[in-house]
């Protein structure tokens, strides 16, 4: 029989901003449920040393969300593992449904669903997911000890994977159409002195090739984009990293969205376009998108909540 639970708050997302913010409405006596979705603790998982994370010199990603989980279920608040998988807004008490078959009624409700890996969208890059082809350095750099990799991308993400992958290849090429970096200048100069990364201007992926038998690998066709010509580079592994996008599919046609996806909040708050709603982190963060103000959004997204709960009563 399914389950039908009932709560004041219901946090949506499992990163900082969604255990910041169950810290707060516990502590605001409102006793939160926190279902944590496909990837609890969001993108710092698949982080390795954050080193801006104010108190901590040095820590590792998982490490830091499994002290932020602790802390939020310490306070009260329930933490659930179940991925939401349709959410209706049109009245209150929201109501959310969960793969488990749980349905979840919530006064009012936290988005902090964060946001996910970007993909080129090549036939190429699709077929060899999982087989050389990965979002994720930190997840899948280990098996690749010893073997030249290709990177592709030119902002923080690319960068971060391209030094991070120098742990374990032999070679790291970084593949970017421009010929600057939008990475930040700090991330630039280690990645331009290091002697295992060469990078490789003016050129954009065209296509991953390799083996069916055993399924791998073998290299990838660049583009010039200035010129159009086509090379070949041999490697064993291609690492995409062009960025994220918001994870704003349940409410896509059921709150206001800008710049690409990304939920609209008034200015100075975290309220959406419909009372009682609130969004925190990197699903409404177009601009800055960093762990510290992901859970400083977090800290206001439960204090609007707690305060639209008291206006309400």
């Amino acid at each position: 029989m399914a389950d039908n639970r009932h709560t004041k708050v219901l946090i949506i997302g499992s990163g900082p901003a969604g255990y910041t913010a169950g810290v707060y409405a516990s502590r605001a006596m409102l006793a939160p449920i926190l279902v944590q979705g496909m990837e609890p603790g969001g993108q710092l998982t698949t982080t390795t040393e954050v080193e801006n994370w104010p108190g901590e010199k040095e820590i590792q990603g998982p490490d830091l969300m499994v002290q932020m989980q602790d802390h939020a279920a310490a306070m009260g608040c329930e933490i659930v593992g179940d991925l939401i998988t349709s959410l209706d807004l049109s009245q209150r008490p929201f109501t959310a449904k969960g793969d488990s078959g749980t349905t979840y009624t919530a006064d009012a409700v936290i988005l902090a669903t964060g946001a996910r890996a970007k993909w080129l969208g090549l036939d190429s890059e699709e077929a060899f997911k999982g087989f050389g082809v990965s979002a994720c350095a930190t997840c899948d750099g280990f098996f690749y000890r010893g073997h030249e990799i290709v990177v592709i991308g030119g902002g923080n993400t690319a960068v971060e994977e391209a030094l991070f992958l120098t742990n374990f290849a032999s070679k790291v090429t970084l593949v970017h159409r421009r010929d600057t970096l939008r990475a930040e200048k700090i991330l630039q100069e280690r990645l331009f002195k290091h002697p295992k990364i060469e990078t490789l201007w003016h050129h954009e992926l065209a296509e991953v090739i390799g083996t069916d038998a055993p399924k791998g690998v073998t290299g990838v066709r660049l583009r010039n984009v200035q010129t159009g010509d086509i090379s070949e580079l041999a490697c064993t592994g291609v690492f995409v990293a062009i960025g994220h996008a918001p994870a704003s599919e349940l409410v896509k046609d059921q709150l206001e969205l800008h710049n690409g996806g990304y939920v609209k909040v008034e200015p100075g708050s975290t309220r959406t376009t419909v009372p009682g709603v609130f969004a925190a982190g990197d699903l409404t963060d177009h601009v800055y998108r960093q762990a510290v103000t992901s859970a400083g959004m977090g800290c206001m997204a439960a204090l609007d909540a707690e305060r639209f709960l008291a206006e309400q009563e």
